[in-house]
């Protein structure tokens, strides 16, 4: 029901497709005080029909994909009446986590630029707008259904109803886990200062900043640029680097500067405004090889006292696991299909037994965090038919999303009764 316009998409429908979006002026609907534009319709129906591999020039898709945008139209109008707000830290903040993948995805802001042919602040101010539709109607949704329940006599009528026409159930697995984050000591932190200083004592007794950053930065997007970040407003660096580059003068050289992914110096090559130039060098915070093999003995510990008898799986994830969202849960991470493991754990998982414990296998939650894990694979539960009793909470979210899909229907039905809306294509 929430559509957020996917740039990778955007990306290889120009590049692959070949379609180009006209800027065109003709209103094909209007909702309330707002437009729906036949290049916003076209855009959207190439995206869909490139997401589904359909026939964009079907009028049923495109019939379809207008009658999508005036349900959105609608609903902006219902957050009016409900005197529905955003603030702009709520946008702020799911705008910089939208940047953040895509910049991900494409490897670099100098690529994501790249890609989408504008500078970073003007995706930001095309996306801002779309962003805070997308809340405002997300909390719509929360406040008119998203305290809907399903009573078992309800998931029970559902299953009788529907039970021929769910389908099978994919093979699925039974997993607990224990999780040790990899984490830095402090004799990790002063080796990585300790480096760095050495590298700025070189640089302020002659050396050139760019070539120990090209050789040195584990900055991948700039070291090869000399550690240069380009000219830079307040509000994108990490605080901590911010509150000394924007006090420096042209041509300075910091002190190490210490900043949630590492240690950094840095040397303001320009000021322009309210913008700073500035290249860096970089050395992340990563645990020495003697922390993790640490990290790995413990584990290996653990699973030996859990072969032995000592105690249990759930004991020691509860004790230990750094995962704190399943280690309340004895480690727990419940049924999940094997088609949706990741290929590393879902060939781990193939040469594993019901019963058996993995050796220690590293895992990375994000860019910035990683550490090692224990899985216990309790059960193995072939494809089969839904069950009642076997696939109950499965089966429950299915009949809770076609009662709130029955809700946003009548909600449409009712606006469509309350609210102008007008096709005019």
């Amino acid at each position: 029901m929430i559509k957020i316009k996917m740039l990778l998409l955007l990306v290889l429908i120009l590049s692959v497709s070949g379609f180009t979006q006209e800027v065109l002026d003709k209103v094909v609907a209007v909702v309330d005080n707002q437009f729906i534009l036949l290049s916003e319709l076209e855009f959207q129906t190439q995206l869909i029909a490139y997401q589904r591999k359909l026939n964009p020039n079907d009028p049923a898709l495109k019939k379809a994909v207008l009658n999508s945008l005036i349900e959105e139209k609608l609903m902006l109008a219902q957050a009016e009446i409900d005197s529905i707000r955003v603030t702009e830290d709520e946008v702020n903040r799911q705008l910089e986590f939208q940047i953040e993948n895509f910049i991900q995805q494409f490897g670099s802001k100098e690529k994501l630029e790249q890609a989408y042919n504008r500078p970073l602040e003007k995706i930001k101010r095309e996306l801002r707008d779309e962003i805070k539709n997308n809340i405002l109607i997300q909390k719509v949704q929360d406040q008119k259904f998203g305290r809907l329940e399903v009573s078992r006599y309800e998931v029970e009528q559902f299953y009788n109803q529907f039970k021929d026409s769910i389908g099978l159930v994919p093979e699925e697995v039974k997993l607990s886990q224990i999780f040790i984050q990899a984490k830095l000591t402090e004799s990790d932190k002063e080796f990585l200062k300790s480096k760095l200083k050495a590298i700025l004592d070189s640089i302020k007794h002659g050396g050139d900043f760019a070539d120990f950053a090209k050789k040195y930065s584990e900055d991948a997007a700039t070291a090869k640029s000399g550690g240069d970040l380009g000219f830079v407003r307040r509000g994108l660096f990490f605080k901590e680097f911010e509150e000394v580059v924007f006090t420096m003068k042209e041509g300075d050289i910091s002190d190490i500067i210490e900043t949630p992914v590492g240690f950094h110096i840095a040397q303001l090559i320009e000021r322009r405004g309210e913008s700073v130039r500035v290249r860096h060098i970089l050395l992340k915070l990563q645990p020495s090889p003697e922390s993790e093999q640490r990290i790995i003995d413990f584990l290996n510990a653990i699973r030996d006292s859990i072969l032995n008898g000592y105690n249990s799986f759930a004991y020691y994830a509860k004790l230990y696991s750094d995962d704190k969202s399943t280690s309340l849960f004895g480690g727990e991470m419940g049924k999940i299909p094997v088609a949706e493991l990741d290929n590393d754990l879902r060939n781990l998982i193939a040469k594993m037994n019901d019963g058996d414990i993995s050796k220690p296998r590293k895992l990375v939650v994000s860019k910035d965090m990683y550490g090692y894990q224990l899985i216990y694979l309790e059960k193995r539960i072939p494809e089969h038919f839904p069950d009642l009793n076997l696939d109950y909470e499965k089966i429950a979210q299915l009949a809770l999303y076609q009662k709130k899909q029955k809700v946003y229907k009548d909600l449409i039905e009712q606006l469509k009764k309350q609210v102008y809306w007008e096709i005019r294509l």
